[in-house]
């Protein structure tokens, strides 16, 4: 159990438990499981309460960027949501990764640049300058974000809602690592994304407000505010690189990453599941 999940009556862990359950039964809700959170806290409690109840450890954290008319009354420019053990895909070159959508729901795919974590970072340490974050990098690879919820309007509702329904993750997929990154511009780090074979997005490293360090260093932070500091291996993926794309189950995405390569997703219907997720 999750020792920074709320008591079992409270609101954050009923719509939690709501939340969860959506995503275990893949049925869509259409309208938010209770009071809509007034603020991050509030939002970051049933999230803690949500991880407790999915019962899987958390391998990585999305970073997400916080929409410029929210920003200033929440006071914070980004979010984080977890990622779990079991969420990450890193196929072959060449095969598809399947994405589970939740009918009714809302699904995405995100293009993303995601660091990899060398070493624990350190417990009581809970603000980082890009500079320290970029001490704590093992790797930089190239990525998808799986972005899904059983809340069609999540992104409308706003950026609390999203903070309690883990973020707006569903996984992520892992493509290849960057060599050299560390001496590589911005502008060197591109990508492509496409729906069915049409171009959806482009975008890269230099759409990343700040730059992806930036990024990490907030998740750095946040997390360690939060009681969850990161630890070694864990994924942390940046924003998205070029916007946030719908998918529909039945439909493809493709992203390419130039020399990187491209990765595949095959967007499916999500399938209730019991149990642990």
């Amino acid at each position: 159990m999750d020792k920074h999940a709320p008591d079992a009556g409270s609101d954050s862990a009923t719509i939690a438990r709501r939340l969860v359950d959506a995503r275990r039964q893949a049925q869509a809700l259409p309208e938010y499981p209770g009071s809509v959170p007034a603020g991050l806290d509030e939002g970051y409690a049933c999230q803690d309460a949500a991880i407790a109840l999915w019962d899987r450890p958390v391998v990585g954290w999305k970073v997400g960027k916080i929409p410029a008319d929210w920003e200033a009354t929440l006071g914070e420019e980004r979010l984080v949501g977890p990622i779990f053990e079991g969420a990450v895909q890193a196929p072959p070159p060449g095969e598809a990764s399947t994405f589970p959508v939740i009918p009714g729901g809302f699904a995405a795919v995100e293009a993303e640049f995601v660091f990899r974590i060398a070493r624990d970072a350190k417990p009581e340490k809970t603000e980082y300058t890009a500079g320290e974050a970029a001490d704590l990098v093992a790797a930089l690879h190239v990525g998808i974000e799986l972005a899904g919820s059983p809340l069609p309007l999540i992104n409308v509702l706003g950026p609390p809602v999203v903070v309690s329904d883990f973020g707006n993750n569903t996984g992520l997929v892992l493509g290849t690592e960057i060599t050299d990154w560390q001496r590589r511009g911005a502008d060197e780090l591109t990508c492509e994304t496409f729906i069915d074979g049409h171009l959806v997005g482009e975008g890269g490293a230099a759409s990343i407000a700040g730059g992806l360090l930036a990024a990490l260093a907030f998740a750095l932070s946040r997390c360690a505010s939060r009681g969850h500091p990161l630890k070694r291996g864990m994924l942390v993926t940046t924003g998205a690189a070029t916007g946030i794309h719908d998918i529909l189950a039945g439909q493809r995405a493709r992203v390419s990453f130039g020399e990187w390569g491209e990765i595949h997703c095959n967007a499916v219907a999500a399938e209730p599941f019991e149990g642990r997720a």
